[in-house]
């Protein structure tokens, strides 16, 4: 199993129902494209980063301009009327790893029960692949486990490669440009890559390091939000943080 990290009530009940069938997840079809055949299933659910608004347009480009069959999961409320990324325990659909050929998850602090969890551990136990996106380096949390050797805090460092740290640029005022590593700049996934922008910042990064992880994109610390604002000076850029790893 290989991981990728990549530090990136709106939709009614009815809208889901046509959708597949399925009332709790989004499920688009894939059309014509190189992921014909393949499934992937998108997991949202964070207070922070609204990938419950994210995560179905990135279904729809994926399925509509490349072929994948895309399933969206979202935390609903404890009623199940409506979406609700505040709770922690209301992520739905975890079944529906059991044919997906791969997860991207961006959720934060999110405690499955043991039954959810065992579909995420068949998951794992599969080797299939991963990508994880901003705050999945603390996808999971409380005192539940992965099998008998990953616990939920530990899904960050183990599978993802890094868990919570801290904020290194200054939160909700410093951005983040992403630069591509130069021993990398070749690798398949940075295709078409040029600039890369976050209007967020960049996080504390520890466990990641160039002699056992591919870094693909370092994150510059800017000194606003604006994507065109210029790099901040100082120790904050003086190594740059990983961004974006395999």
């Amino acid at each position: 199993m290989k991981s990728l990290f990549l530090s990136f009530a709106f939709l009614l009940a009815p809208i889901f129902s046509l959708l597949g069938g399925h009332h709790e997840i989004l499920d688009l079809p894939g059309k014509k494209g190189p992921g014909k055949g393949k499934t992937i299933v998108l997991v949202s659910g964070d207070e922070e980063y609204r990938t419950e608004e994210s995560m179905p347009m990135l279904a729809k480009i994926l399925s509509q301009k490349h072929g994948f069959h895309c399933k969206v999961l979202f935390a609903w409320d404890a009623t199940g009327k409506y979406v609700d990324p505040n709770n922690q325990a209301g992520v739905r659909g975890w079944h529906h790893l059991k044919s997906a050929d791969l997860m991207l998850i961006g959720t934060r602090f999110r405690k499955p029960s043991a039954e959810e969890a065992k579909h995420i551990t068949e998951f794992l136990n599969a080797g299939k692949p991963i990508i994880g996106i901003r705050t999945s380096t603390h996808a999971f949390n409380g005192g539940g486990k992965f099998g008998d050797k990953i616990s939920y805090g530990a899904f960050g460092p183990l599978v993802m490669g890094e868990g919570w740290v801290s904020h290194h640029g200054r939160h909700k005022g410093e951005g983040a440009r992403g630069v591509i590593v130069d021993a990398n700049a070749k690798h398949p996934i940075l295709q078409g890559v040029q600039d890369v922008f976050g209007p967020s910042d960049v996080y504390g990064i520890k466990r990641v390091t160039a002699d056992k992880d591919t870094i693909l994109l370092r994150g510059g610390v800017t000194k606003t939000l604006d994507p065109k604002s210029e790099l901040v000076e100082g120790k904050k850029n003086d190594p740059m943080q990983p961004l974006a790893w395999l």
